[in-house]
């Protein structure tokens, strides 16, 4: 076997595995060398001399081992799991997909917000039931959303809103530079932000400033007519405290990807709040994943071997 230019290491993400995500690259880099690694020993074999490796995570002793690699292309947004420092002092670029979640998350949002709007969950239960009832609803269109964060997918779910003529509000760690929404807060400004938005979404990571940081102070602050949608993480959202503002109708309902804990254990109390939808940690789903991962890496093929700057380079 001649020496590949791209190996695609072990790994299955929302059901679709490795050979999908070769085949996708293949497609778009039909001249090139591109060869799934099926076993640990077919992994450590490739790496030797592959120029660029496709995967959820190296350690530290393959990468001893990649002589030739010039790059890692991780197909998570997030590189935290990484050896980051081993990376750079093996001089080989790391790169991620953020951005691949950005149609189906923006979208997730989007039919939260329009759910809890109709109130479809109320439908569904009183169809079950076969029960002709009429009831109040209320309208996406016009409203306030504030949106807590504004990398890639929050600002997806801002484009998406333009149809809606609603007002937008931002929330990011450096509010100077601005942003798609209509004004935008720092997070020492987060209480602001939120006071008028019917819909708070959280689409931030989870760090030390944003663990937490929906609290039973900020649900005080937020209107009595809100939603509250986390495609976040969890930690984000301080849980005890929203369960009680739920129950104390304190805040209008909750759609929730992610929780803490999570998975959600079956007894706990949100399960049992018909003002809250969630979904268990659903909203990335989609089956143009691979497809997506492979446009980004196909463009970065030709970057590399034009010494220009990588999409997506975290370092």
């Amino acid at each position: 076997m001649s020496d590949p230019d791209v190996v695609v290491l072990r790994q299955t993400i929302h059901g679709s595995d490795g050979a999908e995500l070769a085949a996708a690259i293949r497609e778009r880099l039909p001249d090139r060398s591109v060869v799934l690694a099926r076993t640990p020993a077919e992994e450590r074999e490739l790496l030797e001399t592959a120029r660029i490796a496709v995967g959820l995570d190296i350690d530290e002793e393959l990468l001893a081992a990649a002589e030739n690699l010039e790059l890692f292309a991780c197909v998570f947004a997030g590189t935290g799991h990484l050896p980051r420092e081993a990376l750079a002092d093996h001089g080989v670029a790391l790169t991620n997909a953020s951005g691949v979640h950005k149609p189906n998350i923006a979208e997730h949002v989007l039919g939260s917000m329009i759910t809890h709007a109709r109130q479809w969950t109320r439908a569904h239960r009183q169809q079950e039931r076969r029960e002709w009832r009429s009831y109040e609803t209320t309208e996406v269109y016009g409203s306030t959303v504030a949106v807590v964060g504004l990398g890639a997918i929050g600002s997806a779910v801002v484009d998406r809103l333009e149809p809606f003529d609603v007002d937008t509000v931002g929330v990011r760690y450096s509010p100077e530079k601005g942003g798609p929404t209509d004004a935008v807060y720092g997070f020492d400004e987060f209480h602001d932000a939120v006071a008028d938005a019917e819909y708070v979404v959280l689409a931030c990571p989870l760090t030390e400033a944003t663990r937490g940081l929906v609290d039973d102070d900020a649900l005080r602050t937020m209107r009595a007519d809100a939603i509250l949608i986390n495609i976040a993480r969890g930690p984000v959202v301080d849980t005890d405290a929203l369960v009680s503002a739920l129950r104390n109708s304190r805040i209008r309902g909750a759609a929730l990807d992610v929780t803490d804990p999570e998975p959600l254990p079956e007894d706990h109390p949100l399960w049992g709040l018909g003002s809250v939808t969630i979904t268990p940690h659903n909203a990335g789903h989609t089956p143009h994943y691979y497809e997506r991962v492979a446009d980004i890496l196909a463009r970065n093929v030709d970057r590399l071997d034009g010494g220009e700057e990588l999409e997506n380079r975290v370092a």
